[in-house]
């Protein structure tokens, strides 16, 4: 919205000439991390409040780790302050003829709505579970699969006119599995190895990356603190990949597709990293406040789409490894559970508790050093998929 009033302004006069600097894109995205950074610690304590006064509080399951217990009634839904600081600072900075951001914007509102619903059910109901596996599996699926049908055309394509014509030639072709090698699916650290996937290939591993990367972080966001940083350094990694990928000429030097537009999800990455820094405010241990499933699921579901988009599933995993193990290790422990249970009559674990964090917990770590050793984990993880740019 404001590189459209700079635009119109520097049409009035020669005076406001300097407003040009709003063209740049890094300097947008320095902003918008800024504005939602600003936008979190000013109206924070304000929505804490209010969750409080409304009873929001988060139940705590009693076959959880005791020591949890005590957290029992500290207000949730805070995940809507970080959607808020988010969204604002997205609308205010970045360019509105991006069909990337809106479309990242769109999955991120949708999951947080899915979220949003969760959460109210488990305060209102005082039942920790929440909603339904199955219900909330299917509105993730729907909106998941919407997302992706929508990027298998869009991602070759400058304009939303072509990503329609392309559809309906798919279609009109009986479902034809060809596009474009830059839908490819590409393995990092080499040169030119990537995998033709097809419409529904691709469709399938976008359902799959920004459905199991809403989830993954979800399961992480266990304890004070441990699932909004790694979002903020993944995040931030990722806006970096979308950078280059919007540029022509660093894409060709990286070896790297050219998404054009790509790169202005730069400007959704910093908002996303300067309102989970906020956040991470009243988050940090002990907390004031809980994210609950409308940030995590939300957060989540940005993560795996921009991914998509810049052509980084594979990075995404790397970078993101705390949130594949945590989604990994539950379920190993539901399975192998199950498994015993049907062939021995009595169910085993693997871990003593899932998902990992707890386990650790469990085996005598304390919640600020499980925290702060994922923290690390990403840190290393994200510099190592950033070396991906240019290790080939």
């Amino acid at each position: 919205m404001l590189i459209s009033l700079a635009q119109y302004l520097q049409t009035l006069s020669p005076e406001f000439g300097f407003f040009r600097v709003f063209q740049y894109l890094t300097f947008r995205a320095v902003m918008a991390a800024m504005t939602a950074l600003l936008i979190g610690l000013m109206f924070g304590p304000w929505v804490i409040r209010r969750l409080a006064e409304l009873k929001i509080g988060q139940p705590i399951r009693e076959y959880g780790v005791q020591q949890h217990l005590a957290k029992s009634g500290t207000p949730t839904m805070g995940g809507v302050l970080i959607l808020i600081g988010i969204g604002v600072s997205t609308l205010l900075w970045f360019d509105w003829s991006n069909r990337f951001v809106w479309i990242v914007m769109l999955v991120t509102l949708g999951f947080g709505a899915v979220g949003w619903v969760d959460d109210w059910r488990k305060v209102v109901h005082k039942n920790p579970e929440g909603m339904r596996s199955g219900e909330k599996y299917f509105w993730q699926s729907v909106i998941g699969l919407i997302a992706a049908l929508y990027l298998a055309f869009s991602v070759s394509e400058t304009s939303n006119v072509r990503v329609l014509e392309l559809f309906l030639r798919w279609v009109q072709s009986g479902f034809s599995n060809d596009l474009p090698p830059k839908a490819d699916l590409i393995v990092p650290f080499f040169k030119s190895v990537s995998y033709p996937l097809g419409v529904f290939g691709f469709i399938a591993l976008t359902y799959f990356v920004i459905v199991g990367a809403s989830n993954a972080v979800n399961l992480t966001d266990g304890l004070d603190g441990l699932a909004i940083m790694p979002v903020v350094m993944v995040g931030s990694a990722l806006g970096v990949f979308a950078y280059v990928t919007g540029n022509v000429n660093f894409s060709r030097y990286l070896l790297i597709p050219y998404i054009p537009g790509a790169g202005e999800l730069l400007v959704f990455c910093a908002a996303m990293a300067g309102a989970g820094l906020a956040f991470l405010w009243f988050n940090t241990h002990p907390a004031q406040v809980f994210m609950g499933d409308v940030g995590a699921l939300a957060l989540g579901g940005a993560l795996g789409t921009i991914a998509v988009i810049t052509r980084q599933e594979i990075v995404l995993g790397i970078m993101g490894g705390v949130f594949v193990l945590e989604a990994l290790s539950v379920m190993a422990q539901v399975s192998w559970f199950k498994y015993t249970k049907k062939k021995y009559g009595t169910g085993r674990r693997i871990l003593k508790m899932a998902p990992l964090h707890h386990h650790f917990e469990k085996s005598g770590w304390k919640e600020t050093q499980v925290v702060v050793r994922f923290w690390i984990i990403t840190m290393l993880l994200c510099l190592v998929g950033l070396a991906s740019l240019k290790l080939r």
